[in-house]
């Protein structure tokens, strides 16, 4: 999927001026890299938004249209707004095909369902990443790198250097002394409800001393008729 976005160059800078145009239904940002000079520009925010709910947006290889002008440019930065969810700015950089290009993959993860560890033995599937940074040409870049669960058991997991990877991609990551964990398999945690063996134990206390309290109350009324009797014979 090849995404092509429009912008157009910012005159006006500054925050006063970025805020005028976001007011305005637009996007300021930066375009930088390469052997040109940086350049302020503005996008629609409405347009933009549409392209930046899409995955590839995020880690594939853009076509800028920059007033007529084509060139391709990666996604590097940006700023949404923390309670309406709108871009507030964007960072766009120049691509040199021939200089190599770190950049973050996403990861896809097939088979989740249908693994033996999950169908047969009722497992659950935690994910320890979703991407992974890698480093490559720009006509190598992957939009996605998938991760196969399908012969997952229980207590099984994938490390980084087990998965595949396109030809040319490098996974910077990994190391002889770094591999780590992608995705496992694991047992169900189970809860268990505590019995409120305290509150018996109180309900019985309190059923106790009720008990005490009526053997005592009925001591005091025997030994009570004990004392009026004895009276009634001196009295006689």
């Amino acid at each position: 999927m090849k995404i092509e976005i429009n912008a157009v160059l910012r005159e006006a800078k500054g925050t006063g001026a970025s805020r005028r145009l976001r007011h305005e239904g637009k996007v300021p940002g930066v375009l930088y890299g390469g052997k040109n000079e940086a350049k302020s520009i503005e996008l629609d925010g409405k347009e933009l938004f549409m392209q930046f709910k899409h995955e590839e947006f995020h880690a594939s290889i853009l076509t800028l249209n920059l007033d007529g002008k084509k060139e391709s440019v990666l996604l590097r930065d940006y700023q949404m707004h923390p309670v309406r969810n709108n871009i507030q700015h964007i960072d766009l950089q120049r691509i040199d095909e021939s200089k190599k290009l770190s950049v973050k993959i996403p990861l896809h993860f097939l088979n989740e369902d249908v693994a033996p560890g999950v169908k047969l033995e009722g497992g659950v599937v935690s994910h320890i990443m979703v991407d992974v940074d890698v480093l490559c040409l720009p006509k190598d870049l992957p939009a996605f790198i998938e991760v196969d669960l399908i012969n997952l058991s229980i207590g099984d997991s994938i490390h980084l250097s087990q998965i595949k990877v396109p030809e040319g991609v490098e996974l910077t990551g990994l190391s002889e002394e770094n591999d780590p964990i992608i995705t496992s398999v694991s047992k169900p945690k189970v809860v268990v409800e505590e019995t409120p063996v305290a509150a018996e134990g109180e309900e019985g206390a309190e059923g106790e001393e009720g008990a005490e309290g009526e053997e005592g109350a009925e001591g005091g009324d025997e030994k009570a008729a004990e004392g009026g009797g004895e009276k009634a014979d001196k009295k006689d």
